[in-house]
Order: structure tokens, then sequence, then C-alpha cells
């Protein structure tokens, strides 16, 4: 294991610091991009030979051939032919390519062959049976098809829940029913099998797709993996295509049972219902744990199989933009936990996932992986040549590094999605060198180096697992149940997009396991990360975990700034610590620990702030605006690591920017993917000798700027005049 993680590791490493400078003037094809290559047609050697060629030309340095309808037969013998071809003709061109692992989309099927050869993997579903009963009576029902989980039975009166799976005996459950009225429950895991699809939650079973997609690849081309192949890829799997999102699977209770010691099926009934004082706690459980699985279920299993074969994972899940995960893969950072090369989509319409691109972006921070990718610019009919780069600004801005073009096509006549990003369709072919080019520049710069801000939203799983149960009135594919009160994806716009203020989301287990309280910062320093938090922003949240709050009452007593908005936390995510939670709120936000809980926040103060004698600030907003938002930031925060002068006003597209730190130099990239020209300065902490290096050119300059000092602290002001669709780096000199 320690050999193929080095191996992978190495793959990922940044080439010496030396080269950054010549790199950028005249950026090697190794840095430039690498779309997905529909196989939309009969493949013969001679066309494969010229679009490989031709494409190679325009500065695409691979690609990841994904085989839909039209090609040979997947995994036939003469697909594999082809692909051999394919393989040997990048060798080569010096080219590299990505395993796409899948028939068309989602990964998980293998183009049907799983439910051929291994149905027993397909995916599972949690079926309730329910009966009212009112007692005292005997009472005898047959237990549903599929295989028993348990039985429950709910007083609908006092919430009192009892766990009567032992009266389950030959088919039958038989129970004598107290006095009251109660919901009588079964439970059945069965086999749903939506779209021949793989039960993502067993690696069994995922290691059974994998067998039939990437071990039949390396079957063939063994010789190919870690040097021709350096990477696969995996696209859009999810749990909402199970009828009702009720993804499960057979081993559910006993490795509950082995982590917690003590069986789930009294808490079974919190998926479906309000189960009282218990219901976030309940839901936490099971649904952090059904995430849990998810996680180390398929990217895990499939990361585990790329490094044994020497090629690291990359890939996305299905419906990043909603706002609430629980129903589509459960924690849309946490998936990515054991994943090389997190990763989103941004197809159909410019701008349309904007909000999750930092939910990504961050799990990558939060998680210590250097590359971070994007599937862009799909199904966009007509798109301007504007948007590849519009699209692309937006992105690395917000932390995305790596970008997969959708798509050429092997058949350029007959196009399934718009646009054909090749050498042979224009307006695209005669702007794709200057832009691979920008590319190759941008990815040289920020593949590397660690993330730099003073900013983190905490990211509100505890909230949207509460909130969220099974057969709600909004489809799992919609999101399903969305809290009132879940604003992160608004607040993470706000702050970058309005007030203009980098961030990273923190995920509840990495502030409780990796985080370190430094007087008043809280530091996240990992190989992609190099996080002195300043300000911790609690987003409106009704449920919190209580081992959070505690980290960041900590910050708040050592001068650390704390900010909420919507609704302030008065639950726990753990049993039996609502009112310590609090108690907490009420000490952090200076209001008594004896208010009601279901207005606690709703009597607050909308400009509420209390201080306390170490410097700590805590604020609660309770109808956020991105004016509040900025007024709050400068007051509590005014000299910050970037701000931009002004608050310029854009149209069409946005000003953002993003700081990271590599090898020894501060590297900052302002983007303006607007149609307004920009005229304004930026102000840098710190005393910083820059210079400004152009993306779209390659060209180095002196930088003008300027050395003050603001509330007794370094500040660096450079001039900012770009026109619209325009970006620069200004770059520490080392």
């Amino acid at each position: 294991m320690i050999s193929s993680l080095f191996l992978v590791v190495a793959s990922l490493a940044a080439p010496a610091p030396d080269t950054l400078q010549s790199d950028f003037a005249d950026p090697p094809l190794c840095w430039e991009s690498r779309p997905l290559w529909f196989w939309n047609a009969p493949i013969s050697d001679e066309k494969t030979t010229a679009i490989m060629e031709g494409c190679k030309r325009v500065g695409y340095y691979g690609f990841g051939i994904l085989p839909c309808e039209g090609a040979q037969k997947f995994m036939s013998p003469a697909y594999l032919n082809a692909y051999q071809f394919a393989l040997d003709k990048a060798a080569a061109l010096g080219m590299k390519m990505c395993l796409y692992d899948e028939y068309w989309f989602p990964s998980g099927a293998a183009g049907g062959q799983l439910k051929e050869t291994h149905p027993e993997a397909l995916s599972k579903r949690l079926d309730k049976a329910e009966t009212e009963v009112t007692g005292p009576k005997a009472f005898s029902t047959p237990l549903p098809e599929g295989s028993f989980m348990g039985a429950a039975a709910m007083n609908t009166a006092t919430k009192e829940i009892v766990d009567i799976s032992d009266r389950a005996h030959d088919g039958t459950l038989s129970w004598d029913v107290p006095a009251g009225t109660w919901k009588v429950m079964r439970f059945a895991c069965v086999t749903d099998g939506a779209r021949d699809l793989v039960d993502y939650l067993s690696p069994e079973a995922v290691q059974q797709f994998a067998s039939l997609t990437y071990q039949k690849y390396y079957d063939r081309f063994p010789g190919h993996f870690g040097t021709t192949i350096d990477s696969a890829f995996y696209d859009e799997p999810t749990m909402h295509w199970v009828e009702g999102g009720r993804a499960w699977t057979g081993a559910f209770n006993t490795k509950f049972e082995h982590k917690y010691g003590k069986s789930p099926v009294p808490y079974y009934p919190a998926l479906w219902y309000d189960i009282g004082d218990g219901t976030a706690a309940a839901r936490n459980l099971l649904f952090g744990f059904r995430a849990e699985l998810y996680s180390t279920g398929f990217p895990k299993v499939v990361t585990d199989w790329c490094r044994d074969h020497k090629i690291g994972l990359m890939g996305h899940q299905d419906q990043e933009e909603v706002v609430n995960p629980t129903g589509l893969c459960g924690d849309l950072m946490k998936c990515f936990q054991h994943q090389d090369i997190p990763g989103i989509d941004e197809i159909f319409t410019y701008g349309r996932g904007t909000k999750a691109y930092k939910v990504v972006s961050s799990a990558a921070c939060n998680f210590g992986k250097p590359r971070v990718m994007c599937e862009t610019y799909g199904a966009i009919k007509g798109m301007p040549v504007a948007t590849l780069y519009r699209e692309a600004m937006d992105l690395f801005a917000k932390g995305i590094n790596m970008m997969i073009p959708h798509a050429v096509w092997y058949d350029d006549k007959h196009i399934i999605f718009e646009p054909e990003l090749s050498f042979r369709t224009e307006p695209y072919a005669s702007a794709l060198p200057e832009y691979n080019k920008y590319i190759g520049r941008i990815q040289r710069m920020l593949q590397q180096g660690r993330h730099v801000s003073e900013v983190a939203v905490l990211y509100p799983i505890a909230t949207l697992q509460a909130g969220y149960h099974f057969d709600g009135p909004l489809k799992p594919y919609e999101g399903g149940i969305i809290p009132e009160e879940a604003d992160y994806m608004d607040v993470g716009e706000y702050l970058a997009l309005h007030a203009r203020r980098d961030y990273i989301y923190l995920h509840p287990e990495v502030l409780d396991a990796s985080c370190t309280l430094d007087g008043p910062c809280l530091r996240l320093d990992n190989a992609s990360a190099h996080e002195a938090l300043r300000v911790i922003i609690l987003p409106g949240s009704k449920v919190i975990h209580a081992s959070n709050l505690q980290v960041i009452k900590r910050f708040w007593e050592q001068g650390g700034k704390v900010i909420a908005t919507t609704q302030l936390p008065f639950k726990s995510a753990e049993f039996g610590r609502d009112a310590e939670v609090r108690q907490m709120i009420a000490q952090i936000f200076g209001k008594e620990a004896d208010a009601p809980v279901e207005d606690f926040a709703k009597r607050a103060d909308r400009s509420l702030r209390h201080d306390n004698a170490a410097g700590g600030v805590a604020c609660f907003i309770e109808r956020p605006t991105a004016e509040r938002f900025r007024a709050i930031l400068r007051g509590i925060m005014p000299v910050p690591d970037v701000s931009i002068e002004g608050d310029p006003v854009v149209q069409g597209g946005n000003l953002s920017y993003i700081h990271k730190a590599i090898e020894g130099r501060e590297i900052y990239f302002f983007a303006n993917s607007s149609d307004t020209a920009i005229n304004t300065a930026v102000h840098l902490r710190g005393e910083l000798d820059l210079e400004e290096w152009d993306p779209h050119t390659g060209a180095i300059t002196e930088c003008m700027h300027t050395h003050t000092t603001d509330t007794g602290e370094a500040v660096t002001i450079v001039p900012l005049r770009f026109p619209p669709v325009h970006s620069v780096f200004l770059v520490t000199k080392k």
C-alpha cells in the first residue's frame, strides 16, 4: 500500500519550482487541457489517427474516451482493439489518456453487464410496511418481502419507540400491543436495481462493478497503466435513482452495530417521522452513517483499485448544485475524502453550478487533495468562444484547477450535446490553440501550492441531514427536503462574489480532527491548505455538532470572530446535548440560555453583536445580504488578506480571486469574467514585491504597486485595470 500511494502522489507532484517562470511563458503540453472524447460512431484507425493528431495541434494533451451509442459494442473485441490502437497512438504522440469507467453515464452499470453477471450487486433500498394499532391487543402480521432489517413500534402520542425485532419468527411479526395507539413498522432491504446500477454502499458490489470495467481494461492493456493511462474518471453516481432515494444495503445493521455497539433499528422511524427530541440526532446518526458507507463504498473502492494500478481517480457526483445532498451522495464534501482528484461538472448554462464550486474545492482543501477537476462546457448550444474563458475564470477563482472540456466527438456531424470542441468545428477550432495555452499557464500555477484564506463557513451537513426524511414532498433528484434555514450556498456567494472575501467550507469532522487553535486563529494545514482562519461563519442551522460548537466557543474566547446567519442552532447532532448547544450559543452571542427553543434565534436583534475582553466578536445576521456581509467584515476584520477597492459592480459575469502560497511565492489570481471593464485597485496585506503575470499572453512584467500601512499593518496597493473577460496573476518575486 505504501508503494502504491507513493506512485499516485508522485504522479500528482508539481515540477521543480525554478521552472515556473519559463513554463508560464510557454506552457508544456502536459499542463494543457484534456477533453472527454465521445465515441459516437464506428471506429477506424485512420479516423482515430486524424482526430488525435488534429487535437494535439490545437493544444490538447490527451483524452478521456467516453463510449456511447454508435460505436462498437462496449467491451467487445472490436471495441478493445480500437481502444488499444488509440492508446498506442497516444503513447506515440506523447499524450495521456484518462480511463472513463462506463458506457455512457451514470457510472455503476458497466454497460448493463453488472445486471447480467452479478445481479446480487445491484442497488438496494429500504422499504417500510406500517400498521397503526390501538392496544391493548395481540397483533400479528406477515413480514414484508426482502431481507428483514428489523421492526419498531412508535407510540403516536408520546413518541416512545420500542424495538420489537425479536418478535419476528418464521416470516411473521407477533406483538402484544400495550395501551395507546402505535405505529408498528417493519423494515426490509430489497433489490431496487434502478437503471441497472450498483449498490454504491457495498464495497463488495462495487468491486464486482470494477471487475467488469477497470479490471477488464487492465487485463487488456497492462503496459499502458501508469504510463499512457495516468488517471480514471467516474461520472454521476448517485443514490437518487433508487425509489424514493431510499438507497440502503443489506449489511447496514451489521456495520452500524460494529461501529456504534448498538442496533440502528430503534432509530429507523426517524427516517420517515419526527420521533421527538431525538429526531435530529437519530437522522444524523443514520444518514451520516449512510454517507460514510457511500464514501467508503464507491469512491474509496475505486480509488484503491486505481492506486494499486498506478493511476489516480477523478470524477464527480450528480446534481452537486442542490442545497441538500443527503438524498444524492449523502455528504458532498465527505464523498471526496478518499478520492485523489475531487470533481464537479458545469454544463447546460454558464454559471449553472457556481454555488457548488467552493463546496467541492473546499473538500480538496479539507482532505489535502492538490487537484480539483471540472467537466465543463457540455450541452451549451451555440456557446460563444468567450464562454470558454468565462467558465474557466470563475472555476479557477473558486479553487477548481483542472479543466475537462466537454467535448470532442468522433462523428462531428451527429453531435448529441453541443459544443464540439475540436480542430474541425468553428468558431472553436481557431480559438483552441490560444485557449489551451491560457489553460496551461493557469493550471501550471494553480495545480500546486496551498490555498490561503482567513474565512471559513461551517459546512452545515448536520442541519441538512436533520431536516431530511424519506418519501418527502420533493424528489431526491431535486434535493429532497431542503431545510428553510439552509442558506450556506447563498452565504458563499455573498462572500465570493459580493463582499469578495475568499473562504473555504469547513467540514464538521475536519474541524474536530484536523484544525488547531492558535490564539485568535483556527489553523488548517495540509498538502493543499494553509489556512489561518480569523472568521468562522455559522450559516443558518437549527442543528449543529456540539463538539464543533465547543471548538468555536474556544476560538471566540481567544479573540476569534464568529458570524451566524438566518437561524442560530438550538439542537445537537449528538443525543442528549441540546441544552449544551443552547448554553454555548447563549454564551457566544450574548442571549439568555433559557430563551424558548423554538424562537431562540428569531428573538435575537438583527444587529446583535457580542464582544469579549480577548477581542472576540460574535455577530448574528437574521437576514443576510451582500451589503450586511461587507459591512460586518469590514468592521471586524478591517485589514483582510485581500480587498478590492470600491466594490465594483459588474454585469454578465464575476470579479473574483484566489490566493495560493507556492514554494516561497505568494500568488494571487484575479479574474474578471464579466462584460464590465475594471479600473480599481487591490489591497494585499503585507509589504510585497510583485510582478504581473498575464495568462493570456505569457508575459511577465514589473507590477506598479505602493506600500502603506492600515491600522498598523503593512499593505501593498496594486492598480487593477483590465478589460472584460480577462484575468491576471500578481506574483511575489522569489
